[in-house]
């Protein structure tokens, strides 16, 4: 056995899973709920990560509702600003050199005085915290499953008009249970037609099914999440062959009901069928650990070596969209880290 030694937040890595208003510190939420008089539901204010399951639709609607109410702090551009620098703090501090964050503008526009608007104050705000941290940053748009595919053909349209100004990806997150991947393969085709990645949510709260619709109906080149691809060996075979990354995380799934503890995430399974992962922290705000932790699981609950770990972070560093020049600095810093 090799003794473990090296900090895994001392690993460099690249964040691809991590949400808008999931990636809050619980103490900032706790600020800005009190400077806007919101009421916050007892589960986001006892310092504990609340209790969810969201395997059953009532569940999920649960962990919506706590979303939504925490999203209803951030009214003004500096919470945004703050928002986003604290989100880089803290990929910075759990060894993060590259953060894709992914964003709904829609849920922002209202109070931020509409769609374009509401984008353009997140992307000055990503801009400026990369600028000022240090830490590459990037946007993903992501459309809600749960609305209309015409609402996701708009946001197509804006994330491709506004690709120079630092979006690379289309994503569609929401309850996968709801609306047919293959009613966005339009919205898709224009992201994708646009040169932005496609990540879409999949093979999380529904089986293997759902991730191959995400490759057949939206040409995806990653997947949020893809855990339950673990469930079809040919699906895995697949996903290997054709280098598609996916996004995983491990405390989000077990904090949802996906899996009922951390080492029944099929972590190894992907691994050794050669599908690519790239570890993340989806809502931190709501799961309670951020991208380091993620690494942890891996080593105490599936017994990855630090070898495999760096293994792990560079699948996460070559799934980015991270220019050629950052990708190889990172590599270089994961051997480094494993020379040790």
């Amino acid at each position: 056995m090799e003794r473990v030694v090296r900090d895994v937040s001392q690993l460099p890595k690249a964040h691809l899973h991590l949400h808008f208003t999931g990636s809050m510190r619980p103490t900032t939420l706790l600020e800005l709920a009190d400077k806007y008089g919101v009421h916050l539901p007892s589960a986001l204010t006892s310092g504990e990560p609340p209790k969810l399951r969201a395997t059953d639709e009532r569940g999920w609607f649960r962990f919506q509702r706590l979303y939504d109410a925490a999203r209803a702090c951030l009214r003004e551009p500096e919470d945004i600003q703050r928002l986003v620098r604290e989100a880089a703090e803290e990929d910075l501090k759990d060894g993060s050199g590259w953060l894709e964050i992914q964003v709904d503008p829609t849920s922002y526009a209202p109070r931020l005085g509409g769609l374009i608007p509401a984008l353009e104050i997140i992307l000055d705000a990503v801009d400026t915290a990369s600028r000022d941290t240090g830490l590459g940053m990037r946007v993903l748009v992501a459309a809600n499953r749960m609305k209309h595919p015409l609402d996701a053909r708009t946001l197509a349209r804006l994330a491709v008009r506004y690709a120079d100004r630092g979006i690379v990806g289309f994503g569609l997150s929401n309850d996968e249970r709801r609306g047919m991947a293959r009613d966005f393969d339009r919205a898709f085709a224009i992201a994708r037609e646009g040169g932005l990645l496609s990540a879409p949510h999949g093979g999380e709260l529904t089986g293997p099914a759902s991730v191959r619709d995400c490759l057949d109906d939206l040409g995806a080149s990653r997947i949020g999440h893809g855990v339950r691809a673990a469930e079809d060996p040919r699906l895995l075979k697949r996903l290997a062959d054709r280098g598609v990354t996916c996004e995983v995380c491990p405390a989000s799934n077990v904090a949802l009901g996906v899996y009922e503890k951390p080492e029944d995430v099929p972590l190894r399974t992907l691994f050794e069928a050669g599908v690519p992962m790239a570890l993340g922290a989806d809502d931190p705000l709501l799961f309670g650990s951020r991208l380091a932790a993620q690494y942890e699981i891996a080593r105490v609950h599936h017994g990855f070596t630090d070898a495999e770990l760096a293994e792990l972070a560079r699948q996460s560093v070559r799934g980015s969209a991270a220019p050629v020049g950052v990708q190889e600095k990172l590599l270089a810093g994961i051997d480094a880290w494993l020379a040790g």
